[in-house]
């Protein structure tokens, strides 16, 4: 029995060992596996944390299509660069403000090869991200042109985006990295190098505001009219101005000239549409739309005819030939009707502009 006790004693202790030993094993591989994994990341992300941003000429977005080149006789408005020596091939310049940023210009005579620039003269503009407030989302907006002088036109060669270009804390150059084929500049033939190793690049940096003021232009119907009966109109010797009306939320008069005016004087009644002072902003333009009518007291067809004008400068619109003497002088054409003619403004449209502020 004691025999019996010890063995199983022995067994126990034994196979307590061994649980420990493994438990061991398994949590060194554990650890390891563990260690291993953080060491794998930390291989993966040190070297993208150290790694040298390249400038970027963004032609992974930028068709040519948005990309236009030129020759233009005026210099660079922001920052003019001369270089008196080809022996270096990347240089850059001192900071120069604009829009309440520092900038650089940076240009690579042989061309930025990082960049799909091999064999091609590179011109970049880098933002200086110290002058941002909040640099983890603060934005700058940038039109670029660069430029590159040329000799014998005495005129700079142009290179610009039609798009703007966008500044951030992650994205502080941008360019172009194709701007001229180096043989094309190096060849003192064609101007770019001139008196030696001479040459001069350029850089336009234009930074937008948001705009302050605005307007929005519209257009809406109307079924506004205004209907006249003249009295004893073979009278009249004068002008007739009607009462002050309302169409389309503004102030207007109707004039008829009995007479004529214009191309119709002396053969047709000619009606006008006058739009009342202080109905418009001195820079504001009105559009409208109007139907000038006589009605025929008949019951026949009436006499309309349609204006479409802008009223600004202008104030007074209408129709000279609206209906002629002969017309209006044949009793069976039922226009003028014991001794009153009846006349109409119908206003089918007519614009609106708001201004901001």
């Amino acid at each position: 029995m004691k025999y019996h006790y010890r063995n199983t004693i022995s067994i126990s202790v034994a196979y307590l060992f061994l649980c420990l030993f493994i438990t061991y094993v398994s949590s060194q591989s554990l650890i390891r596996q563990i260690t291993d994994d953080v060491n794998t990341n930390l291989k993966e992300d040190v070297p993208y944390v150290q790694k040298h941003q390249e400038i970027s000429s963004r032609h992974y977005n930028v068709s040519h299509s948005k990309t236009v080149t030129g020759m233009r006789n005026r210099r660079p408005s922001t920052y003019s660069y001369k270089i008196e020596t080809n022996v270096v091939d990347k240089f850059e310049t001192r900071p120069f403000m604009v829009g309440g940023y520092n900038w650089i210009l940076h240009v690579y005579l042989n061309g930025n090869t990082k960049d799909g620039g091999a064999g091609y003269v590179s011109l970049y503009v880098e933002i200086d991200k110290s002058g941002f407030v909040d640099s983890a989302h603060q934005e700058v907006y940038a039109d670029l042109r660069f430029y590159i002088f040329n000799r014998n036109e005495r005129k700079y060669f142009t290179i610009q985006d039609t798009d703007v270009w966008r500044f951030d804390a992650f994205n502080t150059m941008w360019g172009f990295s194709k701007v001229l084929p180096v043989d094309t500049f190096k060849d003192p033939k064609n101007g770019y190098l001139y008196n030696g190793e001479h040459c001069e690049f350029g850089v336009d940096v234009i930074v937008p505001t948001p705009f302050e003021e605005s307007e929005t232009f519209s257009i809406s119907s109307s079924s506004d009219k205004y209907t006249w009966t003249i009295q004893k109109f073979s009278t009249l010797s004068k002008d007739l101005y009607s009462p002050v009306i309302s169409l389309g939320g503004k102030k207007w008069n109707i004039l008829v000239v009995p007479a004529g005016s214009g191309s119709g004087r002396g053969k047709y009644v000619s009606m006008f549409l006058q739009l009342s002072t202080n109905q418009r902003r001195g820079y504001e333009y009105i559009y409208v739309r109007v139907k000038f009518r006589v009605i025929n007291q008949s019951k026949l067809s009436n006499r309309e005819s349609e204006l479409r004008n802008w009223y600004g400068r202008t104030y007074s619109w209408g129709i000279v030939d609206l209906i002629s003497f002969d017309d209006l002088r044949d009793s069976s054409k039922g226009f003028l009707v014991n001794d009153a003619l009846i006349v109409e403004v119908q206003l089918e449209a007519i614009s609106t502009t708001k201004y901001f502020p």
